[in-house]
């Protein structure tokens, strides 16, 4: 019987708590739960989990800290819950290491698709590192091999999904990708109400790399600017 992937619940709702828990384990994950962020960090050295389902607003430690701390002793997918759904505090959470981001109330049958494509972006991530690849496009630099992105000589400090979404655009300089194309190629799901997903991570890329980087095509999607 193949073993069953660890994930990390951080909720301190233990309605909800205990309504995801369950549908993770129908679904043949291994779940452990904490509610709040010291026991989180407590057991998340414990359990070693190979991804974190992270609330953001949490008694004591808020989620952001907890991230920030969980990504600095071993990084790992986080997939941020926000009750707030404010731009400004989805990037926050996205610039502190956090993967994806989910605005509630969402549906259980959304957070299992956005688990699965984060655990397989892992994965692909892991294939793709194994091909020695740098990427030149105008000022920025892509090291695909190590994961490292340089902007002038100076690097940029990017989340693996940042990452993963620059990377799909700089295959193909110049060429407007629609969202619902980076949802699947980079998220690997469609649903069109998640195409917010995809605005958020270029605007935090925008953020890191310059605002000029990344050109929006109105109505359309993104492209990587060739200069």
């Amino acid at each position: 019987m193949a073993e069953r992937r660890r994930v990390l619940l951080v909720e301190d709702d233990e309605t909800i708590a205990r309504a995801v828990r369950d549908r993770l384990a129908a679904e043949g994950f291994e779940v452990r739960v904490a509610g709040d962020g010291e026991a989180a960090l407590v057991e998340y050295g414990r359990a070693e989990p190979e991804l974190v389902i992270l609330d953001r607003l949490l008694p004591g430690l808020d989620g952001l800290e907890v991230c920030r701390r969980m990504q600095a002793a071993r990084p790992v997918p986080v997939l941020m819950l926000t009750a707030l759904g404010e731009e400004t505090d989805v990037l926050v959470g996205l610039g502190v290491g956090a993967d994806d981001y989910l605005t509630k109330p969402f549906s259980m049958r959304e957070l299992v698709a956005r688990i699965h494509a984060l655990l397989r972006r892992v994965e692909r991530a892991g294939q793709l590192a194994a091909e020695d690849t740098v990427i030149r496009v105008g000022e920025v630099e892509i090291d695909t091999a190590a994961r490292r992105v340089f902007v002038r000589g100076t690097e940029a400090q990017l989340t693996r999904t940042e990452f993963d979404l620059l990377r799909r655009l700089a295959e193909r300089p110049g060429q407007v990708f629609e969202r619902d194309r980076l949802l699947s190629d980079v998220w690997g799901f469609s649903e069109a109400a998640a195409t917010r997903t995809v605005d958020s991570h270029v605007r935090a890329l925008r953020r890191k790399l310059g605002s000029d980087v990344v050109r929006t095509v109105h109505g359309v999607g993104y492209a990587l600017v060739r200069r």
